[in-house]
């Protein structure tokens, strides 16, 4: 490998001396020149030195051909260029033959690594860059190969040398940031690391990823020398867990012997370092290979005794795992893990039920350890057994809600459950809805928002928006809220149907008249939050069902939405001129409701001049141009200062094209109904204005 830095270095070198020839050739100075003449000579002698390999293997010959020299005493600058250029030109020819060999061997290589035959891959590798010493994609894939292998400072030297070709090499700096953290140089790896962001800023995501691996390598290295230490001491503290574990390795002890020493044990581990002497004196597999435990764990005897003890391990499990990452991921890489822990979540007995969710439960809090229980657990089973269990009257309902949750945050976990959503999630949830009581409301208020965290995922809201049976169960479970007074269920279960009505479904078309009808009916209400929430709904509804749209107007939707703008606050006033302007969009009797009760439109008015919020001033100027379709409106705005605040929006910020677009078909109305708006226009220059606007709005087609 120093060989091949030589090689490179020189050949640089190189490059620099014979770019200094050609200026000094090029020279006035006939001194320079004869000077440059000598210089190149000699160069071009050294052409035909043989590079440097680790094995020599030139035959030597002993009567080599004269070969003809150059004497370039005699030779033009013209001519030595023309030699020059010969030679660049050989060697190119030569480079891209080199390259083409480098990759033969790349691709074989890349076929081994791919076969995990990693000693091969380096062979392949190193055969290429034998051809190509330049050619980064060798480097930095054998330095993979290498890791693989556990030779990581080969791969660390690797991955300079591929720097050396590219000095932002991201694979580079990834593969030497992994070797240097398998050799514990953690500040080095942190670096390798860091300068990813700094070359790509879109990768944070995953460089976070690594430095938290980092840490944790850290983090576990300074527990096991604290634990090893406080050991080494002799104090009855740091032996007493050793102890414990010994007494525990007895094999075909009764289930109450076992349980007394987990309890004790238990009790035994008070902090990390407890947890860590736990883990360095392989507690895990002591329990895990216990034949009377596993087939406790696993439920094969349900004597009361044996439940005892099932609930004792997961409670000492529980221990030795609540912030500790290193025993997480241990507790959860055992085989006997995957079989147990899933199906202990609706078991019958109430203490293994309750000790198994509070293990989950650990697991849950942080990304590293739902990362852990996603990879390693059956997560569609998983997510059924916490429905089962949240849909019957246990204590337990919320411990397993707040796990689902808390899962709910992972894209990993919400993929998982894509393709068995329905089974898993929507039967049970719907029934839920469908039978709201006192016992279940809190635990279901709290579901509802767990499931609005699934339906983050854009595949699970469409799965959602597009089942029949959700939207019915929603008409159910408002109805039967609005009447029992759940206004703890009613909140967050507006929130979800806010967020999944975003889409355009036809199911959602099919119940819009209910859904409209209920929200109406929750207008009523007399909780500010409520109200919003179901304008959100009217707002977000009705667009996707003209029926749904006519009926709201029966339902007296315009004189409510217009009480509603006299004094809400800004959400909700955000929610309500939406709404009218739907339904003034979609109905002439709407439009006349309208005016009948604000002559002047002194709401929509007010909207224009006061609001900063883009939906607000853009629903109120298209609201107003709806209006204008009026006979005789325009008349009845004469005196007023509408012209002057539809020219504002018309003039206003170029990024708010909806604004601008409504304010100009509003005034072209304005000006067509009456046209001594028209001179009001005028006088405010507000002509050039709409020409300007011309390519945002349809008015004068």
């Amino acid at each position: 490998m120093m060989d091949t830095l030589e090689d490179l270095e020189s050949f640089l070198k190189s490059v620099d001396v014979i770019s200094e020839l050609v200026k000094d050739l090029k020279s006035s100075d006939v001194e320079i020149q004869q000077k440059a003449i000598k210089t190149a000579d000699s160069q071009i002698a050294a052409l035909d030195e043989p590079c440097r390999t680790k094995v020599n293997k030139t035959t030597i010959n002993t009567n080599p051909p004269v070969q003809p020299s150059v004497d370039l005493q005699n030779e033009s600058p013209e001519h030595f260029m023309k030699i020059m250029e010969s030679d660049a030109e050989d060697r190119r020819v030569r480079r891209i033959a080199k390259a083409k060999k480098a990759t033969v061997f790349k691709d074989k290589g890349n076929e081994a690594y791919a076969q995990e035959d990693y000693e091969n891959a380096v062979k392949y590798y190193s055969d290429g860059l034998d051809e190509m010493k330049d050619m980064q994609p060798l480097y930095t894939n054998r330095a993979q190969a290498y890791i693989k292998l556990g030779k990581y400072k080969e791969a660390i030297s690797d991955c300079e040398w591929a720097l050396k070709c590219n000095e932002r090499c991201v694979k580079a700096f990834l593969h030497m940031g992994k070797a240097y953290l398998a050799l514990k140089k953690y500040k080095e790896s942190r670096n390798c690391f860091e300068k990813i962001v700094e070359i790509e800023p879109v990768m944070d995501k995953m460089v976070k990823e690594y430095l938290t691996q980092v840490d944790l390598e850290e983090a576990r290295e300074s527990q096991e020398m604290n634990a090893r230490q406080e050991f080494d001491k002799g104090e009855g503290r740091a032996t007493r867990v050793p102890q414990l574990l010994e007494k525990l390795s007895r094999p075909g002890q009764i289930p109450l012997y076992y349980c007394g020493g987990f309890e004790i044990l238990s009790q035994a581990v008070t902090d990390c370092t407890a947890q860590t002497l736990f883990r360095l004196n392989n507690g895990f597999s002591i329990i895990s290979s216990n034949d009377t435990v596993r087939s406790c764990l696993l439920q094969k005897t349900n004597d009361p005794d044996s439940q005892e003890l099932c609930a004792s391990a997961l409670k000492l499990w529980k221990v030795i795992c609540c912030g500790n990452d290193e025993n997480q991921k241990m507790m959860m890489t055992l085989p006997l893990t995957k079989q147990f822990i899933v199906h202990l979540v609706t078991s019958e007995h109430v203490a293994v039920q309750k000790e198994c969710l509070a293990l989950l439960c650990v697991y849950s809090q942080m990304p590293h350890g739902r990362g852990l229980a996603i990879d390693n657990l059956d997560v569609p089973m998983l997510v059924r057994n916490l429905m089962a269990c949240i849909s019957k009257p246990t204590q337990q309902q919320n411990t397993a809600v707040h796990i689902l949750a808390n899962f709910a945050a992972e894209k990993k976990f919400c993929i998982q459950l894509r393709d068995v959503l329905t089974d898993s999630v929507i039967v049970p949830f719907t029934t839920l809805l469908r039978n709201i009581s006192k016992s279940n409301r809190h635990v279901l208020a709290s579901l509802i928002t767990a499931i609005g965290c699934l339906a983050r995922d854009d595949v699970i809201r469409h799965s959602f928006a597009h089942d029949p049976e959700c939207w019915k169960a929603f008409v159910v479970a408002i109805r039967q809220c609005s009447e029992c007074e759940y206004k703890e269920v009613i909140y967050p279960l507006l929130g979800l149907i806010i967020d999944l009505s975003t889409i355009t479904s036809p199911i959602i078309q099919e119940h819009a008249v209910s859904l409209c009808n209920c929200c109406l009916n929750l207008l009523r209400d007399s909780d500010g939050e409520v109200i919003t929430r179901a304008t959100c709904v009217l707002s977000t509804v009705l667009p996707q069902s003209p029926e749904a749209v006519q009926h709201a107007i029966q339902g007296g939707a315009v004189r409510t939405m217009r009480l509603l703008l006299k004094g809400t606050g800004q959400t909700a006033t955000k929610y309500a001129i939406k709404t009218l302007t739907v339904c003034t969009a979609a109905s002439h009797l709407a439009r006349e409701e309208l005016v009948k009760s604000d002559k002047k439109l002194s709401i929509l008015r007010h909207l224009l001049a006061s609001s900063c919020d883009e939906m607000v001033s853009g629903n109120a100027a298209l609201c107003l141009a709806h209006c204008l379709e009026l006979e005789g409106i325009g008349s009845t705005l004469l005196g007023t200062d509408i012209v002057l605040l539809l020219l504002r929006h018309a003039a206003g910020d170029a990024k708010r094209t909806a604004v601008r677009q409504n304010a100009a078909i509003a005034l072209g109305r304005l000006c067509r109904t009456d046209p001594r708006h028209s001179n009001k226009l005028r006088e405010l220059h507000g002509f050039e204005v709409l020409h300007s606007c011309m390519k945002l709005n349809t008015w004068t087609q």
